[in-house]
């Protein structure tokens, strides 16, 4: 555990980082184009692990379509978007948070609203005009947090976005690790803790790293949403719980588009390379 004054001076990085971002949101994001805008989401996303000292592991390259991925804190949002800049699908409480949640309202997030099949149903039009259009959007299936060792139940709702716009779902295994290499639950949103408690507890953390293994793609074509999101779940679940590329180990219940991307190296503050893969919210 890192120092009081240590995290305190993350804090404040973290703070300048959020007022930079806001004004940045305000005057340049309205005024830029679609791969300015991207470009700026992703070096503010990387910027922002670094403020708080969590570095990235990534494995594998992120294409277009739909990015599923299990979800363990806030942090997640901003670990994909470092990888590659999406377009989020979060709960409506989400846009009431205290600046994350202004800035998310600005920066293509579509909202979520719970209990209600209209609004289930108009966030699914425009994420399926969005993957037809060859956007990429990620949405976090369980509907809720976990502490990071496994992973939750999949709705299906939302893939039947990729079906009806026929594009690929690709699974995303997410990781928070210490310093000794095990799960840190320290990123974990879950149960009665407040995103104040959760942040508190990610700055005071020593040699956390955020883990990204982004998976072989399925494909969407002849399946049912029921059966897609059993696939994804269960491609998630090997990845979070061994830490292993799954690769051919998974049954194959649905076909592949196409072969499992490269792993990527990145370089840069607050990223670095997995070698080998090693596991509020929306």
């Amino acid at each position: 555990m890192l120092s009081a004054v240590r995290a305190a001076a993350r804090l404040s990085r973290l703070a300048l980082h959020l007022l930079l971002g806001i004004i940045s949101v305000a005057l340049a994001y309205p005024r830029a184009g679609t791969p300015r805008r991207l470009q700026l989401k992703q070096r503010w996303s990387r910027q922002l692990l670094r403020c708080i000292g969590v570095e990235l592991h990534v494995s594998g390259a992120m294409p277009d379509g739909l990015i599923v991925a299990n979800h363990i804190s806030f942090l997640d949002i901003f670990a994909i978007n470092a990888v590659a800049p999406v377009a989020f699908v979060s709960k409506d409480e989400v846009r009431h948070w205290p600046l994350i949640g202004w800035l998310a309202s600005r920066t293509d997030t579509v909202f979520l609203e719970r209990g209600s099949r209209a609004a289930a149903q108009r966030a699914r039009n425009g994420l399926v005009e969005q993957l037809r259009s060859g956007g990429r959007v990620a949405v976090f299936p369980e509907g809720t947090t976990s502490r990071g060792d496994g992973i939750l139940p999949f709705h299906g709702a939302l893939f039947q976005a990729a079906i009806d716009a026929g594009a690929a779902v690709t699974p995303v295994a997410l990781r928070y690790l210490g310093r000794d290499g095990r799960c840190s639950d320290a990123p974990a949103y879950v149960d009665a803790v407040t995103l104040w408690q959760c942040l508190r507890a990610i700055v005071h953390a020593d040699g956390l790293a955020a883990h990204v293994e982004v998976l072989a793609p399925l494909s969407s074509t002849a399946v049912d949403r029921r059966h897609l999101a059993a696939h994804a779940h269960r491609i998630i679940a090997h990845a979070v719980c061994v830490g292993v590329d799954v690769g051919d180990q998974t049954r194959p219940a649905l076909p592949h588009p196409g072969p499992r991307p490269a792993s990527a190296v990145h370089s840069g503050a607050g990223q670095s390379s997995a070698s080998a893969p090693h596991r509020p919210g929306g």
